[in-house]
């Protein structure tokens, strides 16, 4: 697995020598997304309002948004909106990739093929692509789901417990890049009487935050729980599958 500051200089170079599509009033991001990878993080988001204000409907500086976005599935919509409003976008291919690795890391394997086979279709001289392929191989994808029934639906995934545990599911209530917003909501469950725990799973250097919720040896048990912090806590969480060791 790459280091992040490999991976992100990577991206550094890419943004460099990728042809420019810039719309009207489209600002160059580059030396703010170096700025983050030289742990500036915090500097560029006290830019961001004034960016937005300054570049309305700027491709470039929604794509700096998502970057500095803590929430994973906030940042796909962020990407998504920018692909669909931007296609030809500086930043098009970089966002695609951006949601690969999202996806991978929550398990969403079906996700993750759909999204690099529009990757390779829509921009087949992108350097992500060979990222994509180095740190997310295919055949690593496939042979997941074929242990996963539920996988072409979005419904189940696989997830490993500790020796000791024994149970045949849990839900997976979210997954942060943000470690601390990710510890606030299992604080909240915890107090609330459920079991919640978080697992860090890096994928192509971004680290998430995965959070768990139960351990349930019906499935129906789950669904029920699942269908109560949902609505509570509004969430978009799923039942996972324990992989039988």
């Amino acid at each position: 697995m790459w280091n992040y500051k490999i991976i992100f200089l990577s991206f550094f170079i890419f943004s460099i020598i990728t042809p420019v599509n810039i719309y009207p009033q489209d600002p160059d991001i580059v030396a703010y997304l170096k700025q983050i990878e030289d742990g500036n993080k915090d500097q560029v988001k006290d830019e961001l309002a004034s960016l937005k204000e300054k570049y309305h409907g700027s491709s470039s500086v929604l794509f700096l948004e998502g970057v500095l976005t803590g929430d994973g599935p906030q940042a796909v919509s962020i990407y998504t909106d920018l692909l669909k409003n931007f296609p030809q976008s500086r930043y098009a291919d970089a966002s695609l990739y951006r949601i690969c690795t999202y996806y991978y890391a929550v398990g969403r394997y079906s996700l993750v093929k759909s999204n690099l086979a529009k990757l390779k279709k829509d921009f087949p001289q992108s350097p992500y692509i060979k990222l994509m392929e180095r740190n997310i191989p295919d055949d690593d994808i496939v042979s997941v789901e074929t242990n996963n029934e539920a996988a072409d639906t979005g419904g189940e995934n696989i997830y490993e417990p500790a020796d000791s545990e024994s149970y045949n599911y849990t839900i997976q209530a979210g997954a942060f890049i943000i470690a601390g917003n990710a510890q606030v909501l299992k604080t909240e469950l915890d107090s609330a009487g459920y079991d919640a725990s978080i697992r860090k799973k890096t994928i192509a250097g971004t680290s998430f935050n995965i959070l768990y919720v139960g351990k349930f040896v019906n499935r129906e048990d789950a669904k029920n729980t699942l269908a109560l912090i949902n609505k509570k806590y509004f969430l978009n969480g799923r039942i996972i599958s324990i992989n039988s060791k």
